[in-house]
């Protein structure tokens, strides 16, 4: 338990740090979109790339692990529209409330807690998994705000394909199935953008958190949280340990499966004509309780 305590508290002290430094004006807005930007289309698809075009992929790739993960992912969307429908929320907040509980933030979280706590190789591992789970969640979550707003979806399953993290992992695997090695200046120079990923991304996540969103909405925030934490990666242990898998095989799945709710749920909720404060509260609930379900979870798997 000290060990897992060493790995994930500073995780969150740092996300801590990222709400403190928003609060007081540290991190003022001007500079999070900004660097919220850089985050998500150049460090974090740097270090996907990087972790996985330099891996094994044919040891790295687990079939039964991923088929796991996806089908936790597509069981999350169904229990997630149940439960809406138990919730008595019109339907755009219906249809939020759907998305934000099983739209998992992998990139900015999943990978921080797989890379602290099980290093490099795992990362590698997770980044392959995560580019193909962030299909289905961002295909699922189209069509759950489809059916709950007024907004057509458009050209957005072209941007659900051309998300930078999708296509980070996606370019990786087919590096590393050709067998192509990165120059040592390419290599270098991606390791330096990806160091700086997952600090910038924690303190991003904090300085965004809305204490006052969860007030408002507190009962369907809940409700959304612990499916997210609960329910997805309690569906993943259940059946990875049915199929007797080694923990050591589906544990940075599991990870990411108990990954709070993406930051960019929001953003696609109120861009879809969903309810985007109800999709905020979700985010910060989550991502605060993560902290405990995180513990939780590898202390059980451990």
């Amino acid at each position: 338990m000290a060990e897992l305590l060493n790995t994930i508290v500073p995780i969150f002290v740092v996300i801590g740090v990222g709400l403190l430094a928003g609060q007081r004006g540290y991190l003022p807005d001007a500079f999070l979109g900004p660097a919220n930007r850089l985050v998500y289309h150049l460090a974090i698809p740097a270090m996907i790339f990087r972790a996985v075009a330099t891996g094994d992929l044919q040891r790295q790739f687990n079939l039964p692990v991923l088929a796991v993960c996806l089908g936790a992912v597509g069981a999350g969307y169904l229990v997630a529209r149940g439960a809406g429908r138990m919730q008595h929320l019109d339907r755009s907040a219906r249809a939020t409330f759907t998305q934000a509980a099983f739209h998992g933030n992998l990139g900015y979280i999943g990978l921080a807690v797989v890379f602290f706590h099980l290093g490099d190789e795992a990362l590698g591992r997770a980044s392959i998994l995560a580019g193909f789970i962030m299909i289905l969640q961002n295909l699922l979550a189209v069509v759950a705000l489809s059916a709950g707003g007024e907004g057509a979806p458009g050209g957005r399953w072209r941007r659900v394909m051309g998300n930078p993290v999708i296509v980070a992992a996606l370019l990786g695997i087919g590096c590393s199935a050709a067998g192509l090695e990165l120059p040592r200046i390419a290599d270098q120079s991606l390791a330096i953008l990806a160091r700086m990923a997952l600090p910038l991304a924690l303190l991003v996540i904090g300085a965004t958190l809305s204490l006052h969103q969860i007030r408002s909405a507190l009962k369907p925030a809940l409700a959304a949280s612990g499916i997210k934490l609960v329910v997805l990666p309690g569906l993943g242990l259940a059946a990875w340990r049915w199929l007797a898998l080694a923990p050591e095989m589906y544990l940075p799945a599991l990870i990411l499966l108990a990954s709070p709710t993406a930051t960019v749920a929001y953003v696609m909720g109120r861009e879809m004509d969903g309810d985007a404060e109800l999709a905020a509260a979700v985010i910060s609930l989550s991502t605060l309780l993560s902290g405990v379900t995180f513990l939780g979870w590898l202390s059980l798997v451990g």
